[in-house]
This record gives C-alpha cells, structure tokens and sequence, in this order.
C-alpha cells in the first residue's frame, strides 16, 4: 500500500448502492481545506461527473466526499482527493472501490 492510499484500503460497493465516503487527514495534515475529488475508471477516464454528485466539504481533519452511485458492476474506479492541509502544503490521497452485484 502506498503512503498516499487512505488507510482504510480498496472499498467495495454495490451497484446499487448510494455512498458519501469520508477521509481523515491526521496522517497527512490537520484543518484540510480547499478539497477535491475525480473519480476515474479502470481505462483512467475522469467519470466524476455521471458517477459523484453534491458537494465535497471539510470540518476538523475530516474531507466528506461527493456521494457515490451508479457504478458499473465488475467495474474498478479509483478516487483521487486533492487538499491542502499542514503548512499550506498541498496533498493527494486516493482509494479505489469495486462495485459488485
């Protein structure tokens, strides 16, 4: 697992399934600000938009992400989340989630 992978490790969801997922930033950097997210297929396409939906907020050292649904089953999607955190430095972490039946 890489430095940059969120703790928490690959996710799995179905594809029916609505999820807003959440990132602790401690491990990087408290009081996150400024947060993103994109979400790619497996070929690397940026799918945010047909696939997240809402908003991306930030409250102690926790990033709430875009909600999640209308996966593909058998599908791999990696989100990346994009903040600034710490001294001003600027971070990247990311997961991935499987979608299933």
């Amino acid at each position: 697992m890489s430095i940059r992978e969120v703790a928490e490790g690959r996710q799995v969801q179905g594809e029916d399934e609505v999820i807003t997922y959440t990132i602790t930033t401690t491990n990087w950097g408290s009081a996150p600000t400024t947060p993103t997210m994109v979400v790619k297929d497996a070929a690397g396409n940026d799918v945010t938009t047909t696939v997240a939906g809402g908003s991306i907020s930030a409250a102690g050292d926790v990033i709430t992400l875009k909600t999640i649904s209308k996966l593909v089953r058998d599908e791999s999607y990696r989100v990346e989340v994009k903040f600034t955190a710490g001294s001003g430095a600027p971070w990247e972490c990311f997961f991935y989630i499987d979608c299933e039946e």
